[in-house]
């Protein structure tokens, strides 16, 4: 994907002036950089110092292990799958290639790379992903279990590999700060966890390769901060992954400067980044559990290298690990709102490791769990180890410095989101909230108003997902557009203007008017959005917890328009539609559930499943696959008299 002389005036719309002579500013230094690369100063005597305490490793659970070492094991055979595509060159892995394409990236300095274009590069994510050396965080966590030394002989000829091969400032993984971030952060770990190898030290700090990479990675970082309208997750991962090396990495004369000003930059961008109820501003679910990991280790370094962090960073953390809490299912899965790519924070565990539970019983090993959070299953490698690392909070014998909900929160108003719930494990979360963050809202859907349903986990009015974001334009447009959402679209076009794959030019602006989860009876939330203009959108919802029944009344306010009502059903569902009338089926755990599906009888019903042009029925479970998946459409004509009623009644 190629960006057009208009896409680049779009951009420049988006942005103030600040943001325009800072860009301006980095042009200049990509120019200078050139041709004055300097190495980089010597070190010697350099020690590492931030380890892990006595006892952590023991602290990791059985299960966890054993799951940690299968995964461990599938790398060293060579496999491994990056969003949909198996990859078996893991041992010895091209860093430039892309298996999804077969394409191979150019070399050259970096920033004459044009990584977003896949006829020239390849599918960029499959290229970056290895390279983010999360795999390697795995094998360095297995022998640290193990204390099997070919595991950190392994990832000890991976590093060598990518740093021969990837000098500083040449090819593709020189071009993105989300980049180098991660991996200097996946780089610290890699050497704590490989502390007791006898080669780790002749690895990292007695390298002078090593020492040059680290160098040039916070060099870049330094001078290439993601600033003004994309100053999202992006910036918190670069902070993040700067403070890091800057603290277990402290070896080089600008150490503690850069690290001053990667805390500064954190605390910062993470108040900047999450509503004060403690979701994540870019409202999509994936970015707040990447946000979260991120926080969550740079506490962890901070601790460990004796570094005061100020309150609100920890304050930050707390609220977004009780919002977590507080929005998931009965299967503590999030909602599928907004963008999602897999990306992760620090990835220390195997297949199988489910990442919410993960973060929750990390949250509960360093803030404490509320007595409405729900009962955290399962067991993983990393929050023995983050909590061996992290001090308590609040500490010993002091008050904590905010209070934390007394209740299970339902709406939160600042981020637009409600979730209702009923009997029989009924979760439905109502979409009122901004459009998304900062002015181009990057990672943000055309979903105002939009319903996602499930029942005991199951997704039943499913939110589609993201499944790409560069090289495949016309399935980008569809995952985030009006129509890929459980809503209604009017006249065939959506309620916000995209003004690029990650760019919006003109965006919705949606009110909740009612959310009332309190009644025991009937739930109830009312919003409306203005992307229509002059026309408005009113949706009313209600759970009837003693009906088992949810109600979905749209309203369209103004002249007489061309109306699509769209409901997507989970993978799982197997729909019959006969007229106006859905009946849903499914199975969990072996038994057989069912609802009913009694749609507007206005509106002319079709089922929709596994197009392809254009695209439509599809349901992406991870970045990078899709199914298909039903999809019914109602299509008719609004004239603002009378509203199209909806009910989803399940069955006992």
């Amino acid at each position: 994907m190629t960006m057009s002389a208009g896409w680049y005036l779009r951009r420049l719309s988006r942005m103030g002036p600040r943001e325009v002579a800072g860009r301006a500013g980095d042009a200049v230094r990509r120019r200078r950089w050139r041709s004055a690369r300097p190495e980089g100063p010597g070190v010697t005597g350099a020690r590492f110092t931030a380890v892990l305490p006595a006892g952590a490793i023991a602290a990791v659970p059985p299960d966890a292990a054993k799951r940690l070492v299968a995964e461990a094991d599938r790398l060293m055979a060579g496999h491994a799958e990056y969003f949909g595509v198996g990859r078996d060159d893991m041992a010895d892995p091209d860093w430039w290639y892309d298996p999804r394409t077969g394409r191979r990236a150019p070399s050259g300095y970096a920033f004459d790379v044009p990584y977003r274009d896949e006829d020239a590069v390849g599918d960029i994510k499959q290229i970056w992903e290895p390279s983010r050396h999360q795999y390697l965080t795995v094998l360095a966590a297995a022998y640290a279990v193990t204390g099997n030394e070919r595991y950190a002989e392994r990832v000890a000829e991976a590093l060598r590999s990518w740093w021969a091969g990837n000098a500083p400032l040449r090819g593709v993984h020189w071009t993105s700060g989300i980049e180098l971030g991660i991996r200097l952060l996946s780089w610290v770990w890699i050497r704590r966890l490989l502390d007791g190898w006898p080669g780790a030290a002749a690895l990292f700090e007695d390298n002078p390769v090593a020492l040059r990479q680290i160098w040039h990675h916070q060099r870049w970082l330094a001078a290439f901060p993601s600033r003004g309208s994309s100053a999202n997750n992006h910036v918190i991962a670069e902070a993040a992954g700067q403070f890091a090396a800057s603290c277990a990495f402290g070896w080089f004369p600008f150490s503690a400067r850069l690290r001053a000003d990667a805390l500064r930059s954190l605390e910062r961008h993470l108040r900047s980044n999450t509503f004060g109820s403690g979701l994540n501003r870019e409202l999509a679910t994936e970015y707040h559990g990447l946000v979260l990991e991120l926080g969550l280790a740079a506490v962890a370094e901070a601790d460990t290298a004796g570094v005061p962090v100020p309150a609100s960073v920890r304050l930050v953390l707390l609220r977004m690990t009780d919002a977590l809490a507080a929005v998931v299912d009965d299967r503590l899965r999030p909602p599928r709102q907004g963008d999602a790519d897999d990306g992760h924070g620090l990835v220390v565990d195997g297949a199988g490791t489910d990442r919410w539970a993960s973060l929750l019983a990390t949250g509960e090993a360093v803030f404490g769990s509320l007595p409405w959070w729900p009962a955290v299953t399962g067991a993983d490698v990393r929050t023995p180890l983050l909590a061996a690392l992290i001090r308590p909070y609040p500490p010993d014998g002091a008050a904590p410095a905010v209070s934390r909900p007394a209740a299970r929160p339902a709406h939160f108003a600042d981020a637009g989101l409600t979730i209702l719930r009923g009997p029989g494990e009924i979760w439905c979360r109502c979409d009122g909230g901004p459009h998304g963050f900062l002015s181009i809202a990057a990672h943000a859907h055309a979903d105002a108003l939009s319903v996602e349903v499930r029942h005991d986990g199951v997704d039943v009015l499913a939110d589609p997902g993201t499944f790409c974001y560069h090289g495949q334009p016309e399935w980008r447009r569809y995952f985030r557009s009006t129509l890929g959402h459980n809503t209604l679209r009017l006249d065939g076009g959506d309620q916000s203007v995209s003004g690029g794959p990650f760019l919006w030019t003109r965006q919705a602006r949606s009110r909740v008017l009612v959310a009332d989860a309190s009644d025991g009876q009937v739930a109830r939330w009312c919003a409306e959005h203005d992307g229509y203009r002059p026309s408005v959108h009113r949706r009313r919802v209600e759970l009837r917890g003693a009906d088992r029944e949810l109600r979905v009344v749209d309203e369209v306010r103004g002249d007489r328009r061309a109306v699509q009502l769209v409901f997507h059903l989970g993978p799982a569902i197997a729909a019959e539609l006969e007229g106006s009338r859905a009946r849903l089926t499914w199975s969990r755990d072996g038994e057989e559930r069912s609802a009913t599906l009694h749609l507007p009888g206005r509106l002319s019903w079709r089922a929709h499943r596994g197009e392809s042009d254009p695209p439509l029925g599809w349901y992406s479970a991870g970045f990078g696959r899709k199914e298909p998946t039903t999809t019914l459409i109602g299509t008719g004509f609004a004239d603002g008299t009378e509203g199209f009623t909806t009910v989803l009644r399940f069955r006992d």
